[in-house]
């Protein structure tokens, strides 16, 4: 009889034991139904968040399209326009630069003009000095030479040699190589005699 309680005894001992698991892994699929139920609704949230955002980032994707569009479409334009006045003032520039070229052949004609005027006034007053006021020496006593001086005067005591100017004109460098030539006295005589 002992036997037999023991055997019972066993067999309540498996019996609950195996109900207990069975309890167990009832408690356990109860919780993993439950963090499966809640990981599907996560996973509808995180689907419903993700199409959202794909709905904003393509109308923002959309909204600067559009705007490069435009953007590009302005530059065209502004494009278009620089051209446009750049023509103009290339234009302008090839006018001005006719014109300028103009005035200045017409400033060349009345300068050489103005200084051709000159010339022929210093002519006359080289030819006409003897008789003027300004003129020192006696005109019976000079000789006009015209090139490269103008007179030699010969006084009395001395043998002046004499360029006439008017205006501002200055001496020509051969000029005023020969005015240092006699400052410097270095002035001599030669005698030739023709056979």
């Amino acid at each position: 009889m002992l036997e037999f309680l023991l055997f019972v005894s066993i067999c309540v001992i498996f019996y609950l034991a195996f109900r207990k698991q069975e309890d167990s892994d009832k408690d356990l699929e109860e919780s993993l139904r439950q963090e499966n139920e809640f990981l599907r609704i996560k996973l509808n949230e995180g689907a419903h968040s993700t199409e959202e955002r794909e709905k904003n980032l393509n109308r923002t994707i959309q909204e600067l399209q559009s705007s490069i569009s435009k953007q590009q479409s302005i530059t065209a334009l502004n494009n278009a326009e620089l051209k446009r006045k750049e023509s103009e003032l290339i234009s302008k520039q090839l006018k001005l630069e006719k014109e300028l070229e103009e005035e200045t052949l017409a400033r060349k004609k009345v300068l050489s003009q103005k200084k051709s005027g000159e010339v022929r006034l210093g002519h006359i007053a080289e030819t006409l000095a003897p008789f003027l006021d300004q003129f020192d020496f006696e005109p019976e006593r000079c000789s006009f030479l015209g090139q490269p001086i103008d007179y030699i005067s010969f006084g009395d005591d001395e043998i002046t040699f004499i360029e006439v100017k008017s205006g501002n004109s200055q001496l020509s460098q051969k000029q005023r190589h020969i005015r240092d030539l006699v400052k410097a006295k270095l002035v001599s005589w030669k005698e030739v005699r023709i056979k």
